[in-house]
């Protein structure tokens, strides 16, 4: 009997985990826990068993920072650890630690129709490449691909490219933050930051001061129409989004799919529709036709990056997803 294997998305706030039954992929059993209020990821992991009455002895966390390395080192938490001596400590005969990013990727071949929004193109196609990209705190980016009836995922730091400006009001943004940061990256611009970003450059335009609002303030005068340049700096946003897409299209020919995470567009769905984002997307010139048939998806799961290291967990134990 297969039984059951331990998940877990580790954030900076809050580390979720589950039990996946490893034969068919049944997520359940989810709690939530508060980092802060534990001294180790070993310690919250050892009470959730506890709590399930389980033993298990097969592991994936999908964490927060990198991960290419035995020691572990939280971005936006304190814990560190060595996944040698964690598990040793919990005695699995299997630990595996995987960035959130590809935790996400992961969870894209097993979205159903209802996790996941259609904006646009053609059917995906089985086994070509995916992309995944997400505005959240930055911009995360990465390709999923299928090899030998396995999935594997591709990361990357794809949202510190530079960014490319596609009209005047975005090289004005562009310039604007250029005189403050030097170089800027997609993120810069494709994050909840840098959305306030695209506000204050657009303030600078029109010769106007800039209020200090946070993303959430944007989206809020934005929606309701309260602040005109709130309402352009969504626009912008969700028209840079398509560039961006597009661009990730072209550079793996992902038929498979690409795929937009992060939470943030879910917030503002009907303005996203009705924006200029999949026009953007396909205004590639030459490759215009080319890139109208890819689908792109939006990620309405909550959880993708559980879901993820369930597919990573199962598929490193023989199972295919």
């Amino acid at each position: 009997m297969a039984g059951f294997g331990l998940i877990a998305d580790v954030g900076g706030t809050n580390i979720r985990l589950a039990l996946v039954e490893l034969k068919t992929g049944e997520i359940g059993r989810l709690k939530k826990y508060l980092c802060a209020d534990y001294p180790s990821i070993a310690d919250v992991i050892s009470l959730y068993l506890k709590e399930q009455q389980e033993t298990v002895t097969q592991a994936c966390v999908a964490i927060a920072c990198p991960t290419d390395k035995d020691w572990i080192a939280m971005t936006n938490h304190s814990w560190a650890f060595s996944k040698k001596e964690v598990q040793e400590q919990l005695g699995f005969e299997g630990f595996h630690v995987i960035n959130d990013y590809t935790g996400i990727a992961m969870s894209i071949p097993t979205l159903t129709d209802e996790q996941k929004i259609q904006v646009g193109g053609g059917e995906a196609k089985t086994g070509a490449p995916i992309a995944v990209y997400g505005p959240g705190t930055g911009l995360g980016v990465a390709h999923l691909i299928h090899h030998d009836s396995e999935y594997v995922c591709i990361p990357g730091e794809g949202g510190h490219v530079e960014f490319a400006a596609n009209d005047e009001k975005e090289a004005h943004v562009l310039a604007f933050l250029q005189k403050r940061l030097g170089h800027v990256s997609a993120e810069r611009l494709l994050s909840g930051p840098g959305l306030v970003n695209i506000y204050k450059g657009l303030m600078d335009m029109h010769g106007k001061t800039a209020e200090d609002f946070q993303p959430s303030d944007v989206t809020t005068r934005g929606l309701d129409g309260s602040c005109p340049v709130c309402v352009e700096a969504m626009e912008v946003f969700c028209r840079a989004l398509g560039s961006f897409g597009g661009n990730l299209a072209l550079n793996m020919s992902t038929f498979g799919g690409v795929y937009i995470a992060g939470g943030i567009i879910t917030r503002f769905m009907d303005f996203f529709n009705n924006s200029e984002f999949r026009k953007r997307f396909e205004d590639k010139g030459r490759f215009v036709d080319f890139v109208a048939k890819v689908p792109v998806y939006i990620i309405t799961e909550e959880q993708p990056g559980l879901q993820g290291a369930a597919a990573y967990l199962r598929q490193s134990n023989g199972y295919r997803i």
